[in-house]
C-alpha cells in the first residue's frame, strides 16, 4: 500500500511551509533515511528525510509552494500502484467525485443551470477532476460555465468550455496571470511545456525580448527567506519604536587581550579568536549589570530574563540568519569561539536546527569587515534591544591631553522605546565601552 509523504510541523507554531525542492523526481527510488525534500519555516532550511522505501509515485506540490503542515504532498509505494491524482485533505465539498446532473438539471440550457455570481476572490466550486483538467489546459475555472448544482464546475464542463475556444492560448495559470500583469499577448508566445502549453518562463522570455537592448534590468522572484525577513523588519519598525545611541570605542586593550589569547584559543579550539567572541563576551557581561536591557516585551508584560543567550547576526546566500549562543555568560573566550565559529558555519551551510534559531535575549550585527564605521540596526524582535557594530579604524584622539593614533569602533544600540527608557539604554552603552576599554576584567 502506498504510504502518504507529508508536510512535517516542526514547531508548535508552524502553520505552513514552503517546499523548496524535490531531491527525487516521480519514478525515482527512494530509500529509508534518504533526503527526500527540502522546506523553509521561520527562517530554517531543513532537508527531509524518508520514512518509507520504494518509489516516488506522486509529487503533488512543486518549488515555493507554500503548503498547510500534515498535508499529504506525495506519496511513495511499489511501482504501478494507484495513487489519488490530486492531494488528499481539500474540503468535504470539493473531495466529491463528478456525478451526473440530475435529469431537471440537465433538461435546462446551461445558461440557465449554470448562472452564478462569484464576489472577488472567491472561489468556484469545481470537482477535483475538473480543477486537475483546468490546470492541465491552462484554463481559468472562473470563465467555465458548470453544470452542477449552484453551479459546480464538472470535468466535462471544462472540456467543453476547452472545445468552444480552440482559438484560445493553452497556459498556465500563474503564466496568464504574469501575462496579465506584464501586458503580454499569450497569442504571441512560443510554449514551452507539455503540448505547447505556455507557462511562466516563456511569459518572461517573450517579455525581455521586448525590451531595448540598452535596459539590462532582471527579474527574480523572492525566496521564502527573503519573504520573512521582509515581513519581519516591517512588523519591527512598524510596532516598536527605534531609538538608536551611538559610542566610539578606543579598542587598544582589546587588540592587545587578543593577540595574546590567539595562539592559546586556537591550540585548545582549533579556531582563531576574533573580536565578535570579545565583544559577545562584554555584551552578556554589561547586560547581567544592566539586566532591564536584557527584555522582551510579550502582550502587557515585560519578560526580565535570567540569562544571555545571544542572537548573531549572520550573512547568508539570500539573506540572513541569527543563531542563537546560548548562556554566553558562563562560558569562556575559547569555548565561545568555538560555539560562534560552529554555529555560523552551520547557518551558512542551512544546517541549522530548530532549537538554534530561537531563545536570543540580545542580538550583535557586526559589519565591522565593510567600510562602514556605524548604523542604526532593526531589533530582532521579541527583543528589545540590538547592538551595532561598525569597523575598527586608527583614528587620532586625545589622551590626557596629547594626541594620539588610537583603533577606534563606533557601537550603535538600538532599543524599542516602549520597553526601554533613554537613561538606562544610555548607561548599558556606557558600562560596555568601559569594559571594552578594559578588558582583562572579563578573564576574573
Amino acid at each position: 500500500m502506498a504510504k502518504e509523504i507529508f508536510m512535517p510541523k516542526l514547531s508548535s507554531t508552524m502553520e505552513t511551509g514552503t517546499l523548496l525542492q524535490w531531491f527525487k523526481e516521480e519514478g525515482d527510488s527512494v530509500d529509508i533515511g534518504e533526503p527526500l525534500f527540502e522546506i523553509m519555516t521561520d527562517k530554517i532550511n531543513i532537508e527531509v528525510e524518508s520514512y518509507d522505501e520504494g518509489i516516488l509515485l506522486k509529487r503533488y506540490f512543486g518549488e515555493d509552494d507554500q503548503v498547510p503542515v500534515n498535508h499529504v504532498i506525495g506519496y511513495i509505494g511499489t511501482e504501478g500502484e494507484a495513487v489519488p491524482q490530486e492531494a488528499p485533505g481539500v474540503s468535504g465539498s470539493e473531495q466529491e467525485e463528478d456525478a451526473p446532473a440530475e435529469a431537471s438539471t440537465a433538461a435546462q440550457p446551461a445558461e440557465a443551470s449554470t448562472a452564478q455570481t462569484l464576489a472577488d476572490g472567491e472561489k468556484p466550486r469545481a470537482t477535483p477532476a475538473a480543477r486537475h483538467l483546468a490546470r492541465t489546459e491552462g484554463i481559468e475555472l472562473r470563465e467555465v460555465q458548470g453544470s452542477g448544482p449552484n453551479g459546480r464546475v464538472h470535468k466535462k464542463d471544462v472540456t467543453a468550455h476547452t472545445e468552444g475556444s480552440p482559438a484560445e492560448a493553452k497556459a498556465t495559470p500563474l503564466a496568464r496571470k504574469v501575462a496579465a500583469g506584464e501586458g503580454v499577448d499569450l497569442s504571441t508566445v512560443q510554449g514551452s511545456g507539455a503540448n505547447g502549453k505556455v507557462v511562466k518562463q516563456d511569459v518572461i522570455s517573450a517579455k525581455r525580448t521586448t525590451v531595448p537592448a540598452a535596459d539590462t534590468s532582471t527579474r527574480k522572484k523572492m525566496s521564502g527567506m527573503r519573504k520573512v525577513i521582509a515581513e519581519r523588519m516591517v512588523q519591527s519598525k512598524q510596532t516598536a519604536p527605534h531609538v538608536t545611541m551611538t559610542s566610539e570605542i578606543d579598542m587598544t586593550k582589546v587588540k592587545e587581550l587578543r593577540a595574546s589569547l590567539l595562539p592559546i584559543v586556537e591550540k585548545q579550539t582549533g579556531f582563531r579568536l576574533s573580536y565578535t567572541e570579545i565583544l559577545m563576551k562584554a555584551t552578556a557581561a554589561a547586560l547581567a549589570r544592566h539586566p532591564e536591557i536584557n527584555v522582551s516585551l510579550e502582550g502587557d508584560e515585560i519578560v526580565q530574563h535570567g540569562h544571555v543567550h545571544l542572537g548573531l547576526a549572520v550573512a547568508v546566500a539570500d539573506g540572513l540568519m541569527v543563531p542563537v549562543i546560548k548562556d554566553v555568560l558562563a562560558k569562556g573566550l575559547a569555548e565561545l569561539t568555538q560555539d560562534a565559529k560552529e554555529i555560523s558555519q552551520r547557518a551558512r551551510e542551512n544546517k541549522l536546527l530548530p532549537d538554534q534559531m530561537k531563545g536570543s535575549t540580545f542580538t550583535i550585527s557586526n559589519v565591522g569587515m565593510y567600510a562602514v564605521d556605524m548604523f542604526t540596526p532593526v531589533i530582532n524582535q521579541p527583543e528589545s534591544a540590538i547592538l551595532g557594530v561598525g569597523r575598527m579604524q586608527d583614528k587620532p584622539v586625545a589622551v590626557n591631553g596629547a594626541l594620539e593614533i588610537r583603533p577606534m569602533m563606533t557601537l550603535s544600540l538600538s532599543f524599542d522605546h516602549r520597553v526601554i527608557d533613554g537613561a538606562p539604554a544610555a548607561a548599558f552603552l556606557t558600562e560596555l565601552k568601559d569594559i571594552l576599554e578594559n578588558p582583562y576584567e572579563l578573564l576574573v
